[in-house]
């Protein structure tokens, strides 16, 4: 696995990372371009936190990367050859993180170096500050400041004392802890599942290994206050930068909600700038993330800005508060008064909670045939109609029809808000002209249909609300029962001409009602028990 991911890197670096000889003991990855004129940076240990660490070789940051096992030490041998590789007459800087293996690897690496007549100089990365009374703090992500700061120095031609004195303060300056909702997956090895659902570990290692304590997962804010605590003792109130690192598992939208919640944190407050949000240091595909906090002293922005040719090194940015601008004109058409009237919000309240109360079961339904998402959006569209309930024409229904088609078009999404926002500006357009109600609902499912492009038997809320329209001429009772067996027509319908559905094979939709015209019969059935 490590040969071939290294290859793989090294395919794709536009020429500018090798390796040496030497497989499959000895796996070294080096930049095509050193001349042994500067300093060097040699970093590494085990594999499994990629990029780290072959991805930081390359000008301004690493000179060679070491890799090990999965999550296991490259050997002594491995670590000097990649001494030996890089080292000229300025000398050559090792990066350790502070782990049993790497720490004695490298250390007697660096010794038959020095026998060999190499300047060689060792800094131990010791971030980790999630457990407080362990006498050797792991070295986690932190390690990248490092890499970058002494990387950029060595770059610009500062001497080895030089990088290993700048490289030995950004250690002692930096602040390190992680949380993840789940554990790694080792390669060959059966997944440990410590995690209960909806709990949280915090102060876990890269490698998977246990953390501080098992928290409830309470959402972001939380999650950023618990590590907050953390990392605030014993902290300097001074500027500091941040580095917010994917863990491998989590998704980039968590990610971003995760960074916001840290720069509105208590901690956030003496952030100014950050690296990230991105995945540096990995633990394989845990689904978790870690903060790293550098204090920053004279020159460090400078050099964590200087560009690097290093693809996996995210940037830098500082922490601004951006201006919003003020939305277009167009946005906020002529809305009639509201007027008040007690029977018609009481009636749509209750139309409202049905939908409220049928989201779970609607988006467990849509999770079948879509992307489970349906109940959330009718009950958002809901809890936004009731919020506005007064500033509605609720005395004028032929004005209201217009206005709940435009409080749809604003507060739900997907194409079902388009098309229900179509639907009700239709028919109230239908009842200025005159039509009563149900001619004027009908008009509107028409022009829904012509825009939407769904038809009978396409499986869609049309299937539960063309015939329940229809019944109304009868009474509520009549429609409620032919909305709910147009619903249950859905289920048989193997494939769908319309929405998410259409791009599903038969078998995932056999025997599902579609959603939307579930939601269409609950609530014909819910207007029949209170018309009773």
């Amino acid at each position: 696995m490590v040969t071939d991911a290294i290859d793989g890197a090294i395919s794709v670096s536009g020429g500018k990372l090798t390796r040496l000889d030497g497989y499959p003991h000895i796996r070294v990855v080096v930049r095509s371009d050193w001349d042994k004129s500067k300093v060097a940076l040699v970093s590494g240990g085990g594999s499994g936190h990629e990029p780290a660490h072959a991805g930081f070789v390359g000008k301004g940051m690493l000179t060679a990367a070491v890799c090990g096992d999965v999550f296991a030490s490259p050997s002594v041998d491995a670590v000097l050859a990649g001494i030996l590789a890089v080292a000229g007459p300025a000398g050559c800087l090792l990066i350790v993180k502070n782990y049993t293996g790497d720490r004695l690897n490298f250390g007697l690496a660096a010794e038959r170096a020095r026998a060999f007549g190499h300047k060689v100089s060792m800094v131990i990365v010791d971030d980790d500050v999630a457990l407080p009374d362990l006498p050797q703090a792991r070295g986690v992500a932190g390690t990248l400041f490092v890499h970058k700061i002494a990387g950029a120095m060595a770059e610009n031609g500062a001497n080895l004392e030089a990088c290993t004195l700048a490289a030995e303060r950004v250690v002692s300056s930096t602040r390190s802890i992680g949380m993840s909702l789940d554990t790694c997956t080792v390669p060959g090895s059966l997944k440990e599942n410590r995690i209960p659902r909806g709990m949280a570990e915090l102060g876990l290692g890269i490698h998977g290994e246990a953390g501080v304590e098992q928290v409830a997962s309470s959402g972001a804010k939380d999650a950023i206050a618990k590590m907050s605590e953390k990392l605030a003792d014993g902290m300097p109130k001074t500027p500091h930068a941040a580095l917010i690192n994917n863990l491998g598992g989590a998704s980039c939208l968590e990610m971003a909600i995760l960074t916001n919640s840290l720069l509105n944190s208590d901690v956030g407050q003496h952030v100014r700038h950050v690296v990230g949000p991105d995945a540096m240091m990995t633990a394989l595909d845990m689904h978790g993330f870690s903060i790293s906090l550098l204090e920053l002293t004279n020159g460090d922005e400078e050099l964590l800005a200087q560009a690097v040719d290093v693809p996996a090194w995210p940037g830098i940015n500082a922490v601004t508060q951006s201006a919003v601008l003020p939305l277009p004109d167009g946005l906020s058409p002529i809305r009639a008064p509201a007027s008040v009237h007690d029977e018609t919000k009481a009636f749509l309240t209750a139309c409202c909670q049905i939908l409220i109360e049928s989201e779970t079961d609607l988006n467990a339904l849509d999770a079948k045939s879509g992307d489970g998402d349906t109940g959330s959006t009718l009950a958002t569209a809901s809890r936004a109609l009731i919020d506005a309930m007064d500033s509605l024409p609720l005395a004028d229904h032929t004005q209201l029809y217009r206005a709940i088609g435009l409080e749809l078009s604003q507060t739900m999404g997907g194409s079902s808000g388009v098309l229900l926002a179509i639907f009700f500006a239709a028919a109230g357009d239908a009842s200025s002209s005159g039509q009563p109600m149900k001619d004027a609902l009908r008009t509107g499912l028409d022009r829904m249909r012509k825009v939407g492009g769904a038809n009978p038997g396409d499986r869609t809320m049309v299937d539960a609300l063309l015939p329940a329209l229809e019944a109304l001429n009868t009474d509520m009772s009549s429609a409620a029962a032919a909305a709910r067996k147009g619903a249950n027509y859905t289920a048989t319908l193997t494939s769908a001409k319309a929405g998410r559905a259409s791009y599903i094979n038969a078998e995932q939709l056999e025997g599902h009602v579609d959603p939307g015209a579930e939601a269409v019969a609950r609530l014909f059935e819910h207007l029949a028990r209170i018309g009773e």
